[in-house]
């Protein structure tokens, strides 16, 4: 019978317009950040696991076990499932632990920030892709540098070499000088406690190739279309980066980067150890063949440095074809190659040199001076070449008001997060992170050790940390004091704008009684939902200041070769108060700083409610792929988008039946990339529900590449049945397609709260929903039904009928 003959359908279904021979309708509901429970999903405590395991599952109510086999019960309503995939992201206490891998986290996400590449810009994709991913490797050999400098440096060398020190604590004193032990020589005692940094990266090692086992080992949906075989690092046009059949699959390239990083890291400590002991041999009057030895070791050790860099830069990511191949060579010898090197530099510093004395402190500050030099370098690099695709790729005009709606989300023109810079502007916060952990913990152990002395200061027993960690210190409060202006700034523009909307607000409701604080209180909920498009100035700022204040740094620790108290002794006292002052705060802030992480994450591992907020940090920042960090949080969408797409295409393909994916804040993101990821047979009977999205007005602002107007539009195109809803209360969600009013994708803003006052119906106040109960509003059922009356079972989508509102 043809679809196209109505006087020959039966008579269809009075709320999903479906005829009863059109066989199942399927809701899959994917919820948002901090996750949900089947029960609270479903509405029922009574549910059952239909597929996967106790990471993530599908979920029916238990009554809707075998719905399919008896359609005539579920006539009138799609059978509802679940997808619950919050344990992906916070399913164990331990996994807070992950908030210690945060710096990697973040510049991970600084290869997802770039703007929308231009036909022909394939190198400028590719360099950029480069530069992150050196950016990653400094924050791994800065990170592997701030152990060696607790372990090596503040502990080895200087405390174990002084006497007060070693005298204060006895389980130290068989390495003091004084002795005369067998440890007691500065090699050895730098041999003895180089484990403890190459156990650091070794913990890495297992971490990520743990999760790569887990996460990066799921196999995505076989894709029905050809693809080209080789091009590399997202540089091919026409399909959508993700639609592409091996965005999903990182395998390969998560094995080389861990190998490199990994041996990155052994090498960082092989050269700490063996360094020392060759600066003696070379300056000091070593024997000639420890000498020849040493600069054997040293040459080598840069051999292998150098090609660490050249693995971490010649292969990115393969997506445009499902790359299962592995580079066994580059994960074996890599790391066992710097194992090699690292014990050889051990045994070179054991080696007995009875006339060597340790003094003052290791030469750390030029390591930690040249990564912060490296680092700030390829974040301008980075930056000239986002801003040269952004001026490449922007649209000659631009959109301009604030919609239809006053107080609504600014509408989201084209424009990425600040210019294209965005990229350059996370990687910057990524090297911010990096130095206030390792700055941190470098302050804290030296002063614990130096007792009630300030390390590096007159009189004090210990040199303490390298000069350039302390003026770092006393950079960081300029750099909190510019923040708390930015946030009363944005504060006092919250709260006029929220007088300014309270009329409005009035003015929506004529024929209610005036209640001012109801006004109140939906204003401001309206104008706080506003602040989020704020956030990118928040983010230029530390970037900005961040990269000024480094440069001031490095600066001041190269000209005066003291810490900044030390610098201005004997100056102005008002300026010599002002430095003492700023290297106190500032080591007290950046150490309560990394203390603040550590405590956190053991709060988390007790505190159910903690672990929950540590979890929706996990599924913001961990939705990407692994592409410049291994040692990142692992990305749960490799897991959820499979998932997803495995779930819709064999369920319509064994039912023949029309499916509804509907997916809240966060899930609409997964909904969405799951959708993309559908062969075209299988998406012809799928309609996109979302609501509470994100996608445009965060991922199309910060990922413009990926979720941009453009790859938003081809989605529309692909997927015509979709619906978004949106609240101008909502500080997360907005409109989907805001430059493409006509598209009818969006339904907003929805009326919140659903009554103003008291009413027969409503006898008590309406809570103002904002982010969540999205399913509350009418709208929600009328929409999802008119998605599902849309489609036809294998076959093609009618058109979707427009609501009241559209």
């Amino acid at each position: 019978m043809p679809y196209d003959a109505p006087h020959q359908t039966p008579d269809p279904d009075p709320i999903t317009n479906r005829a009863p021979d059109q066989g199942p309708a399927l809701e899959l509901l994917v919820h948002g950040v901090g996750g949900a429970t089947p029960e609270e999903m479903l509405g029922d405590p009574r549910t059952l696991r239909i597929t996967g395991d106790g990471t993530a599952a599908v979920f029916r109510r238990t009554a809707d076990a075998r719905a399919e086999e008896d359609p005539h019960r579920h006539t009138g309503r799609p059978i509802p499932e679940a997808y619950c995939w919050s344990r992906l992201t916070s399913g164990n206490g331990a996994r807070a632990l992950w908030l210690l891998l945060l710096p990697f986290m973040v510049v991970n996400l600084a290869h997802w920030s770039r703007p929308a590449a231009p036909p022909g810009a394939g190198r400028q994709v590719r360099a950029y892709g480069v530069l992150v991913r050196l950016v990653a490797l400094s924050l791994t050999v800065l990170l592997v540098a701030a152990a060696c400098e607790v372990a090596l440096d503040l502990l080895a060398w200087q405390c174990a070499g002084t006497a007060r020190c070693t005298k204060d604590r006895s389980w130290l004193g068989f390495l003091a000088p004084e002795h005369h032990g067998w440890w007691s020589q500065p090699g050895r005692r730098l041999a003895l406690c180089a484990p403890i940094p190459a156990a650091l990266t070794g913990l890495l090692w297992y971490l990520s190739n743990r999760t790569w086992s887990a996460y990066e080992s799921q196999q995505p949906l076989p894709s029905e279309e050809p693809h080209p075989a080789e091009p590399e690092d997202d540089c091919t046009g026409g399909v959508p980066a993700l639609g592409r059949p091996g965005f999903w699959y990182g395998r390969r390239l998560v094995a080389r980067l861990r190998a490199a990083h990994t041996a990155a890291g052994l090498l960082t400590v092989a050269a700490a150890v063996a360094g020392a002991a060759a600066r003696y041999d070379r300056e000091d009057g070593g024997s000639p063949a420890l000498d020849a030895v040493g600069r054997l070791t040293e040459g080598l050790l840069a051999a292998a440095g150098l090609t660490v860099v050249w693995v971490v830069c010649r292969r990115g990511r393969t997506e445009t074809r499902l790359d299962a191949r592995i580079d066994h060579a580059v994960i074996s010898l890599m790391p066992g190659s710097a194992l090699a090197l690292l014990l050889l530099s051990l045994g070179y510093a054991g080696w007995s040199r009875p006339q060597w004395t340790s003094s003052g402190r290791l030469p750390g500050d030029l390591t930690f001076g040249a990564l912060t030099l490296g680092q700030g370098a390829l974040v301008v690099a980075l930056a000239l070449i986002a801003a040269g695709l952004y001026r490449r790729s922007r649209p000659r005009t631009q959109p301009k008001g604030r919609g239809a709606h006053f107080g609504a989300p600014r509408p989201l023109t084209q424009r990425p997060a600040l210019r294209g810079l965005g990229g350059p502007a996370v990687a910057m916060l990524a090297c911010a992170l990096g130095s206030v952990m390792s700055g941190g913990v470098a302050q804290r152990v030296a002063d614990w050790l130096d007792g009630g002395a300030t390390p590096g200061m007159a009189h004090a027993p210990l040199p303490g940390p390298p000069v350039l960690l302390s003026w770092q210190a006393a950079t960081l409060p300029p750099l909190l004091l510019v923040l708390a202006l930015l946030a009363v700034h944005f504060g006092v523009r919250g709260a006029l704008t929220g007088r300014r909307l309270r009329t409005v607000v009035e003015a929506e409701y004529p024929e209610e009684p005036t209640d001012h604080a109801r006004s109140r209180a939906i204003a401001r909920a309206r104008a706080t939902a506003g602040l989020t498009d704020a956030t990118p100035w928040f983010i230029a700022a530390v970037s900005s200041v961040t990269l000024l204040l480094g440069a001031a740094s490095v600066l001041g620790a190269w000209l005066s070769g003291t810490v900044p108290g030390e610098a201005a002794r004997g100056s102005n006292p008002l300026v010599e108060g002002a430095a003492q002052t700023a290297q106190a705060l500032g080591s007290w802030l950046i150490g309560l700083g990394f203390l603040l992480f550590v405590t956190w994450g053991r709060r988390a591992y007790q505190d159910p409610s903690a672990r929950r907020t540590i979890g929706i940090l996990w599924d913001i920042g961990t939705f990407w792929p692994r592409a410049a960090h291994p040692f990142a949080p692992p990305c749960y969408a490799e897991r959820a988008v499979p998932d997803l797409t495995w779930r819709m295409a064999s369920w319509t393909r064994r039912t023949g039946g029309r499916l509804v994916i509907s997916g809240h804040s966060q899930g609409s993101v997964l909904a969405a990339a799951a959708v993309w990821q559908l062969p075209p047979t299988a998406r012809s009977q799928v309609a996109l529900l979302t609501y509470g999205s994100p996608l445009h007005r965060l991922y199309g602002r910060w990922f413009p590449a990926y979720f941009g107007p453009g790859p938003l539009a081809a989605l529309h195109e692909e997927v015509h049945c979709w619906r978004n809803l949106w609240r101008a209360t909502d500080p997360i969600g907005g409109p989907v397609l805001p430059t493409d009013p006509g598209s009818g994708v969006d339904r907003g803003p929805l009326t919140d709260p659903l009554v103003y006052g008291r009413t027969a119906r409503h006898p008590l106040p309406a809570p103002i929903l904002g982010h969540g109960d999205y399913q509350a509003d009418p709208s929600f059922a009328r929409e999802r039904d008119a998605l599902l009356a849309s489609l036809r079972p294998g076959g093609p989508h009618l058109p979707v009928p427009r609501g009241p509102d559209g």
